[in-house]
C-alpha cells in the first residue's frame, strides 16, 4: 500500500465573534482507507465537505487531532486546481522546474536542465518551453508544467485537487488522457479529488464518496455508480445525470 489512513480526525478552531474564546469544529470524522500502488482513487464531495482539508493533512500541511496516516512513498506531492495561481508569474519554466533539483538533489546545472527538458517531454511539452514565462502559456500548458513540476523528484504518490475544473472541455480531456499515460509509464497512486462524478468515472479505479466529513461509501468505480448504496450517492450521480 502506498497509503493506508485510519480513524483519521481534523478539527478546526474558530474565534467566536467578540470573544477571546474558540470553538473547535470537526471536519473530518474518524476516515479510514488506503490507496495501493499504481492507482488511482477518486474522491468525491460537495464543497465544503472536507476533500481539501483531506489533502493538506496527508501532507502534513495542517495536523490531525487523531488518527494514523502511513505514506509508503518518496516525495508525496500536490497538484492544485488553478494553474494560473500555482506558478511564480516572475521566474520561467526552467527555475520553477529545476529549483526543487536545486535545493533537494546534488545534481549539477547542467544535470538539471537536462532533467528539467526530459519532464517537460513527458508531460507533452517542447524543451523551449523553459525560457518561456508562465504567461506565455496556456491554461492546459500551465497544467502540464504543474504535473511536471510534481514529478520532478521522482514522486510516485500524488494528490491532484480538482486539477482539470478550471479548463475548457477539449482541455481536459487532454489533461486526463496524459493523467492516465503517467499512471501506467511511472506507476503512479494518484488521489484524484473532484465534484466531477463523470470525469472521476473516466479517470478512476476506486471511488470515495465524502459527506460532511465522513466517507458514507466507497469501493471499485463500477460497483459505487452502477449499484450504489448511500442516499447520499444516489443523490450525487443523480443531480450529474449519471445512469449506468
Amino acid at each position: 500500500m502506498i497509503l493506508t489512513v485510519k480513524d483519521l480526525h481534523v478539527s478546526y478552531k474558530n474565534r467566536k465573534k467578540n470573544s477571546l474564546k474558540y470553538d473547535e469544529k470537526e471536519v473530518l470524522k474518524g476516515l479510514e482507507f488506503s490507496i495501493d500502488e499504481n492507482e488511482i482513487v477518486g474522491l468525491v464531495g460537495e464543497s465544503g465537505c472536507g476533500k481539501s482539508t483531506l489533502a493538506k493533512a496527508l501532507l502534513g500541511l495542517i495536523k490531525s487531532k487523531s488518527g494514523e496516516i502511513n505514506l509508503n512513498c518518496k516525495h508525496p506531492q500536490m497538484v492544485f486546481q488553478d494553474p494560473y495561481s500555482s506558478l511564480n508569474p516572475k521566474k520561467r519554466i526552467s527555475f520553477i522546474l529545476e529549483e526543487p533539483l536545486k535545493n533537494l538533489t546534488d545534481m549539477t546545472s547542467e544535470e538539471r536542465r537536462k532533467k528539467a527538458e526530459w519532464i517537460l517531454g513527458e508531460v507533452g511539452l517542447d524543451k523551449e518551453y523553459l525560457d518561456r514565462y508562465p504567461s506565455e502559456l496556456s491554461g492546459g500548458q500551465r497544467q502540464r508544467v504543474c504535473i511536471a513540476q510534481s514529478m520532478i523528484l521522482g514522486s510516485d504518490f500524488l494528490i491532484m485537487d480538482e486539477p482539470v475544473s478550471a479548463l475548457d472541455v477539449t482541455i481536459q480531456a487532454q489533461v486526463l488522457e496524459l493523467i492516465r499515460e503517467l499512471k501506467i509509464k511511472h506507476k503512479l497512486s494518484i488521489l484524484f479529488i473532484s465534484h466531477d462524478l463523470r470525469v472521476v468515472y473516466s479517470l478512476c479505479d476506486k471511488v470515495m464518496i465524502l459527506k460532511d466529513g465522513l466517507i458514507v461509501e466507497q469501493g471499485d468505480r463500477d460497483k459505487i455508480y452502477r449499484n450504489p448504496q448511500h442516499e447520499y450517492t444516489k443523490k450525487l450521480l443523480k443531480s450529474a445525470g449519471i445512469t449506468i
